[in-house]
């Protein structure tokens, strides 16, 4: 990412170290019930495989019925799932980085810029990671670099892939929620299995998906405005919005955006836009999944989503909802709302098959408008079949 001996723009180990520092402990198991977990979400993975594709009808290229897939399923802690997403950072942000490197001044006070600044960011990335790593449950890694070591060993890339995606299940973090909400630990430890491997299915299935969503993150941060007083300007408009304080123009603050949506070119939106669009049709399409399994092979699946939904709403309290907020995760929320929405209006008038014609190619995803109205993408895709 940077020439050799050059301080990078952010000190990703400080990030790590820092995340590691400040990341809470999870629930209290005994060392043998540790193991009895692991072993558990392992196996769910590997069944949730089967259950995913005979109900999405979705096989990558080369894929038969009941043949695993290629990528792997890790089992994390929270320190775990920390690495494994600044590794993933890294790769993503190499582009945006090295840009602001070469435009950093050269000399001896460009060096020690750098190598303050990117120990500042380090530490705003580990605080962000932080906070995040007791919160998510699971994930299917799609950036991963093509080889690096982990916790598990090195990783290679699939078969047919210049990369391997990976499934990441954070052990802690499932427990802790199970727990919470008084379900059945097994019931609920499948239950989110199937989430998961429905967006491993999703990227190994349709070879395009991942390159498709890289090339969209990249033009978006291609895009970003490096000049720092119109991005000091546009974070100033961000924090009036959230505290209230009009504007010079005296326009009303937009309250239903968050800094992430707000610090942004009008091209950015447009590109924020898409993104949007398709990351609510996976995790609509995850949400859609995880409950039409379900009732097969989850017995009190009605019971887990009651209160999972619920909590998902809720939060944890005003600070954790002010934090959701202003990184703009309350808009992930609407992402699983709208898209199995989205999802479930089209299998209901085009059946499971006609829904599939939505991984054809990158044009035929829903835009962000035909997410809030399915009879439209209905319309462009399948000709003559949305009411008129």
């Amino acid at each position: 990412m940077t020439s050799i001996g050059a301080p990078e723009m952010v000190d990703w180990n400080l990030a790590v170290a820092t995340a590691t520092r400040l990341t809470r402990p999870g629930p209290d198991v005994s060392r043998d019930e540790a193991r009895r977990i692991v072993a558990e979400l392992r196996q769910h993975a590997q069944d949730s495989e089967a259950h995913v594709r005979a109900f999405t009808r979705m096989y990558g290229d080369g894929e038969e019925e009941g043949a695993p897939h290629g990528t792997p399923v890790l089992i994390v802690d929270r320190p775990g799932w920390v690495k494994a997403n600044v590794a993933g950072f890294r790769e993503v942000l190499k582009p945006l980085l090295g840009k602001m490197q070469a435009r950093r001044p050269g000399g001896a006070g460009g060096a020690v810029l750098g190598t303050v600044g990117g120990k500042v960011t380090g530490v705003e990335v580990g605080m962000l990671l932080s906070f995040l790593s007791s919160r998510v449950l699971g994930q299917y890694e799609t950036f991963a670099p093509a080889t690096r070591e982990l916790p598990a060993g090195p990783v290679k890339p699939a078969p047919g892939s210049s990369r391997a995606g990976r499934l990441l299940l954070v052990a802690p973090n499932i427990v802790h929620v199970e727990r919470e909400l008084d379900v059945d630990p097994h019931d609920f430890r499948l239950w989110v299995c199937l989430h998961e491997e429905t967006h491993r299915t999703q990227f190994s299935a349709v070879p395009w998906l991942r390159d498709h969503i890289e090339g969209e993150i990249q033009g978006f941060l291609g895009e970003t405005d490096l000049d720092a007083s119109t991005v000091i300007e546009r974070v100033r408009e961000a924090v009036q919005s959230f505290s209230g304080t009009p504007s010079a123009d005296d326009e009303p603050s937009d309250d239903g955006r968050s800094l992430v949506d707000l610090v942004q070119t009008p091209t950015q939106r447009e590109i924020l836009g898409r993104i949007t669009a398709v990351m609510s049709l996976l995790e609509g399409h995850a949400d859609f999944v995880m409950d039409g399994v379900g009732p097969e092979v989850v017995p009190s699946v009605g019971e887990i989503r009651e209160k999972f939904t619920q909590r998902r709403a809720s939060g944890a309290g005003r600070l954790d909802q002010a934090l959701r907020r202003l990184l703009g995760l309350d808009a992930k929320l609407r992402q699983y709302r709208d898209g199995e929405r989205f999802v479930r209006a089209v299998v209901e008038r085009t059946g499971i098959d006609g829904f599939n014609r939505v991984w054809t190619s990158p044009n035929t995803l829903p835009t962000k408008a035909e997410i809030a109205k399915p009879a439209d993408w209905i319309a462009r895709v399948h000709a003559g079949r949305a009411e008129s």
